[in-house]
């Protein structure tokens, strides 16, 4: 029906006829549309929202991390920190290892290429936490099989991966920013080493808070409701719980 009405309109009316009648039959009508403060070239917060709040993605990644926090015990291996292994698993860790590909500081306890495994022995943690770092490794899936090699029989990954999302220019100016990801190519990296039936796959996110995300504006901005409606078009963040199976 909607394509016979577009060729009589085709037909029978005039081509300025044709885009007043679209123009008033839209809402809002077509150029009535008002950005306000987001009408601008450069963001709100370069620094995504952290000097406003809670950046929007660390709502999602929190929220994550805090419903799996039973996963978070033993001998826990974090990238860059161990902020979120003692956040979310507190007395259950008996370890915590943080690794890091190249920088030097007091809290990385352990220098290594998850690409690699370099310096990473098999079968080693209970969990894994990997949050917003596969982005910055070119060989994703050497990545993965490190994970998945490293964490003991029973052992769990907590990942989360951007989906819309600005680069990170720290990242970017030193070892690379590579990729976005979506629920899809997630699927078909973590099931090449894991078992489908050990990985679940979540997208959090929706067109408001991609807006609102890639503005640089904080979780605080933006009411629960918002923040936790979820839009499968807009993928804003991917999150990853893949377990390894126990040995028979």
């Amino acid at each position: 029906m909607k394509e016979q009405l577009n060729e009589l309109g085709r037909k029978y009316l005039s081509k300025s006829t044709r885009q007043r009648i679209i123009r008033y039959t839209r809402w809002p009508p077509v150029g009535w549309a008002r950005l306000g403060s987001l009408r601008r070239l450069r963001p709100i917060s370069p620094d995504w929202g952290m000097e406003r709040g809670q950046p929007i993605d660390r709502y999602y990644i929190e929220n994550f991390l805090a419903a799996h926090a039973a996963d978070v015990r033993g001998r826990v291996l974090e990238i860059g920190s161990n902020t979120y292994t003692r956040r979310f698993g507190g007395d259950q860790v008996t370890q915590s290892v943080v690794l890091h590909v190249a920088e030097q500081k007091d809290v990385v306890t352990l220098i290594g290429d998850l690409t690699t495994g370099e310096n990473m022995p098999a079968d080693t943690f209970d969990c894994v936490i990997l949050t917003q770092t596969l982005n910055a490794i070119f060989d994703v899936a050497a990545a993965i099989r490190t994970v998945h090699r490293i964490l003991k029989p029973g052992g769990v990954a907590l990942i989360t991966v951007p989906g819309i999302s600005k680069i990170s220019r720290y990242d970017m100016d030193r070892w690379g920013y590579y990729w976005s990801f979506t629920t899809a190519s997630m699927m078909r990296l973590m099931t090449a080493v894991f078992p489908p039936d050990c990985v679940q796959i979540a997208a959090h996110g929706n067109v408001l808070t991609a807006i609102a995300f890639l503005h640089g504006l904080s979780s605080q901005e933006l009411r629960r409701r918002e923040l936790d409606t979820i839009d499968p078009d807009y993928e804003l963040l991917i999150t990853v719980r893949a377990a390894k199976p126990e040995s028979k």
